[in-house]
């Protein structure tokens, strides 16, 4: 009965979504992002505020000129075209996309103007995927019997915590996610129409993590009573689709605005090449003692970027098969969530695995708040943080997670017990 109540709510809200107009997504060209470089200058000092776009005293800041006029004299001198720029404070840096006629020209402007004494670095335009699995509808909430939720609940719900998500759009008129989100930011195309859409993956990400609980619909997020940071990094190419692809410049902006925000726990449940601006920008968040979550990408040999990013917390679903150090597993298939529309489905992919993990992060936050993002990796590190071998299938002890952070008991108390000892 369960199945059927929310397929039929699944088929309500779909058909009300379908009664209306839909308004076309500002999709950036992925194969022009292939013919695009992002060349770094050096800063003007930091007395601007980036976080409304260019606005206020650094719209009018004569650094801001000069930086544009050397950029604008690079793009002519490389038979390049100045597209947009962007201010990295975090980093020090100013950051100008520049583009070439044809992808093959990309690689050798970037090695001439690599050499060139006014470029601080020049790395070409990456692309990254989000990484879900369809919608296979089988069964409710697995982390409420996995996790023991409810008892954890009791405990914690991630209040006070402010989790960044960088994905594609979320739809903020959810039932179940009305109030849930701090702020959302577009960092896809120009990022000045103020049009946010709602889009697939990133709606299905934000119920996982922070969906209302008690509201009487839908499901619970791992931590409901935490809020979101939805930043849109990524864009959805079709409508009908939940894939969305995300550039390595999006990606920079909306991880720049979160360590603005002063954020402490990152999603990013999305995989792509390495990428060495946004390995800095992950740096500066691990400098100031910020967590951030990414899924695991199977397809690579190496678990994939930033999951394989040392200081990343790497997650995959039970059943991945991968040996990479500090894998953390969290339920991955038959998941529950929210979806455009006002909808309600489920999921599988270690999008939504690390989605459950950065809620439980919060979790843990809101009980040691100062706990470090090394200490937080060791208390959800399964038999591993206490010089164990887990089997390959071995999920997070959510239980044993908590005692470990804040050395109080949430469930399984007696075995909560047995883990403290042992780890002492």
């Amino acid at each position: 009965m369960c199945r059927l109540a929310i397929l039929a709510l699944c088929c309500l809200a779909l058909a009300g979504c379908a009664a209306g107009t839909a308004r076309p997504l500002p999709t950036p060209d992925a194969a022009a992002e292939h013919s695009r470089l992002l060349v770094m200058l050096r800063a003007a000092p930091p007395h601007f505020n980036p976080v409304d776009g260019y606005s206020g005293s650094y719209q009018s800041a004569p650094d801001r000129e000069a930086h544009r006029r050397i950029a604008l004299q690079l793009a002519r001198e490389h038979q390049l075209v100045l597209v947009t720029d962007w201010p990295m404070p975090a980093l020090g840096l100013d950051c100008f996309v520049m583009q070439a006629a044809r992808s093959e020209d990309v690689m050798p402007a970037v090695q001439a103007l690599a050499a060139d004494a006014r470029v601080e670095s020049v790395e070409p335009m990456q692309l990254f995927h989000v990484l879900g699995q369809g919608d296979p509808l089988y069964s409710l909430q697995p982390a409420v019997k996995a996790w023991h939720l409810s008892e954890l609940h009791a405990l914690s719900t991630g209040k006070g915590q402010l989790i960044a998500e960088l994905d594609s759009g979320v739809e903020l008129s959810h039932p179940d996610l009305l109030g849930q989100v701090a702020q959302a930011r577009n960092f896809v195309g120009d990022g000045d129409s103020g049009f946010f859409p709602a889009e697939i993956h990133g709606t299905e990400v934000a119920g996982i993590i922070a969906a209302k609980a008690g509201n009487g619909i839908g499901i619970a997020g791992i931590a409901p009573d935490a809020r979101l940071l939805t930043l849109r990094a990524c864009w959805q190419e079709r409508t009908d689709a939940p894939a969305a692809v995300c550039s390595s410049f999006t990606l920079a902006k909306a991880l720049q605005f979160a360590l603005q925000s002063r954020v402490r726990i990152v999603n990013l449940s999305l995989a792509g090449p390495h990428d060495r601006l946004l390995e800095r920008l992950l740096d500066v968040a691990f400098a100031h003692q910020v967590t951030v979550v990414s899924a695991l990408d199977e397809a690579s040999s190496d678990g994939g970027f930033p999951a394989a990013y040392p200081g990343v917390l790497p997650v995959a679903g039970e059943h991945a098969a991968s040996t990479l150090k500090g894998l953390l597993r969290a339920p991955g298939e038959d998941i529950p969530t929210t979806k455009p529309g006002g909808a309600f489905g489920f999921v599988a992919g270690a999008s939504f695995a690390a989605a459950q993990v950065s809620g439980l992060v919060a979790l843990l936050r809101e009980l040691s708040p100062a706990i470090r993002p090394d200490a937080l990796q060791a208390a959800l590190g399964s038999g591993t943080a206490l010089g164990l071998t887990p089997p390959r299938s071995a999920m997070i002890d959510a239980c044993a997670a908590v005692a470990r952070a804040s050395g109080r008991c949430a469930c399984d108390c007696r075995a909560a017990s047995a883990t403290l000892s042992v780890s002492r």
